[in-house]
C-alpha cells in the first residue's frame, strides 16, 4: 500500500471543523509555496464507513492534486459507524464542505471551484455530499471524483457473492449493517446509500475509475450512467482487476499507474472547464 506519510513537498496542517454535534479534526494539504485562489478539494477517506482515518489522504490520489496542480485538499476525520451510524459521517463531511466555503479566503481556495472526491466509502460520501449540497442549496460543487464508490446497500451483480481482494461480499454486508443500523428498516435514504437516489439532476460533473472484478463495479457504472442520463458530463475508466482500491493497495501495477495518469488528466480538464459560483 502507498505509505500514509506526508509528502515532503506538501505542507500539512490540522484544523477543527465545527459540526452540529461539536467538532471534528481535519487535515489541510497545501503547496509549500502557499495557495492563493486555487482549486479546493474536499477529499474523503475510505474504510467501509466503519474504519479508516483522515491520514489516509497521504496514500490517495489527492496528493497529486496538491503536488501537480497546486490545489488545497481538506481531509475530514469524520465519525465512523462503529461509534456513530448514519447520518454522522455524511453530516460531518457536509460540515467540512460548508467550512471550506466559509473559510475559502483563509484556505486560499476559489469559491467557484470547490470540488469533492474520495475513495470507496469516501466515494459514497462524496456522492452523498453532492446530493446534500444540491438539496440544501448552501454550497455549489464544481466537480465530483467518487473513486470506486460504495453507493448501494443492496446486492448488485458484482457485489453479490464477490470474493475479490481487499473487499468482498462478507465485509460489505457487515459494513452496511453497521452504518445503517439507525435507519428505519426498508427506508434507507439516498444520503446514506446514494444509489437509491431517484433524481440525480443538478449534481456536478463526475469522473471515476473502478476494477471490473471488485464489488463496487456495477454500482459505479450505474451511478455514471444515471448522471449521463440526466445530462451531466460523467466518465468512468474500467480496469481489469479484482483488487479493490488497487491504485492505493498496489501502486506498482501498470493499471495503477495508468489510473493515476488518467485521473490527473480528468482533474486537469475539470480545473479548466468546470466552475460553480458560490455567493
Amino acid at each position: 500500500m502507498r505509505p500514509m506519510k506526508p509528502d515532503k513537498e506538501i505542507s500539512v496542517s490540522t484544523i477543527r471543523i465545527p459540526t452540529a454535534s461539536g467538532s471534528i479534526p481535519a487535515l489541510v494539504l497545501a503547496p509549500k509555496t502557499g495557495a492563493e485562489n486555487v482549486v479546493g478539494v474536499l477529499w474523503i477517506h475510505g474504510g467501509g464507513y466503519i474504519a479508516g482515518m483522515k491520514e489516509m489522504v497521504h496514500a490517495s490520489r489527492a496528493v497529486d492534486l496538491v503536488k501537480k496542480f497546486g490545489a488545497v485538499v481538506v481531509s475530514p476525520g469524520y465519525r465512523l459507524a462503529v461509534q456513530r451510524p448514519y447520518p454522522a459521517a455524511a453530516e460531518d463531511c457536509y460540515s467540512a464542505l460548508i467550512y471550506m466555503k466559509n473559510h475559502a479566503r483563509e484556505l486560499g481556495i476559489r469559491r467557484d471551484q470547490i470540488m469533492v472526491g474520495g475513495e470507496s466509502a469516501g466515494g459514497g460520501l462524496c456522492a452523498a455530499v453532492c446530493l446534500m449540497a444540491r438539496d440544501r442549496a448552501c454550497v455549489n460543487i464544481a466537480f465530483q471524483m467518487p473513486l470506486y464508490p460504495m453507493l448501494d446497500d443492496r446486492d448488485t451483480e458484482s457485489s453479490r457473492d464477490n470474493h475479490g481482494q481487499v473487499w468482498n461480499t462478507r465485509k460489505n454486508h457487515i459494513a452496511w449493517k453497521l452504518y445503517l443500523r439507525g435507519t428505519p428498516k426498508g427506508h434507507v435514504p439516498a444520503y446514506a446509500a446514494p444509489a437509491r437516489a431517484q433524481d440525480v439532476s443538478g449534481l456536478p460533473p463526475a469522473y471515476t475509475f473502478v476494477g471490473d472484478g471488485e464489488p463496487f463495479y456495477v454500482e459505479t457504472l450505474h451511478y455514471i450512467e444515471a448522471l449521463k442520463s440526466a445530462g451531466i458530463p460523467a466518465d468512468v475508466d474500467v480496469y481489469h482487476t479484482d483488487i479493490h482500491a488497487f491504485d492505493m493497495m498496489r501502486p506498482e501495477l501498470e493499471i495503477s499507474k495508468a489510473a493515476a495518469e488518467k485521473f490527473n488528466r480528468a482533474f486537469a480538464y475539470a480545473r479548466e472547464h468546470y466552475f460553480a459560483e458560490n455567493a
